[in-house]
């Protein structure tokens, strides 16, 4: 857990900023900040499009009567995609960008969905 944390917080954060600098001295101080206000408002856009569209699922299953754990899981990773892109760095961009994907996300889904049965000693049925 401690090594994850260090990763988290650490090393992420490095290679973001060695990536910026990178860029920076290849493209110039203000083309990389472009890219990254336009990879910001791009996510904002797909974040706010893809949130709708999770709870409007959310809102049929339970109309239907359906529990929605499946769109529930697609909200919390929509949710995090939109963390990822708020967080400053191209790393983290495209891992939200990335989040947003359709394909991406349902497998992103499917593991989350194992890993939380595991946590939960497989006591939920899922589906």
């Amino acid at each position: 857990m401690l090594s994850r944390l260090f990763l988290l917080f650490v090393l992420v954060p490095f290679l973001e900023l060695i990536i910026l600098i990178r860029i920076g001295q290849y493209l110039g101080f203000l083309p990389t900040v472009f890219i990254l206000l336009a990879l910001g408002l791009l996510g904002i856009a797909l974040v706010r499009t893809q949130g709708f569209q999770v709870w409007h699922r959310i809102r049929t299953e339970v109309s239907a009567g359906r529990p929605p754990g499946e769109a529930l899981l697609d909200g919390l990773l929509v949710f995090s995609a939109g963390l990822l892109l708020i967080t400053p760095g191209l790393l983290t961009d495209a891992a939200g960008l990335l989040l947003l994907l359709p394909p991406v996300r349902a497998a992103a889904r499917l593991r989350l969905a194992g890993w939380l049965l595991k946590q939960l000693g497989n006591r939920l049925r899922w589906r």
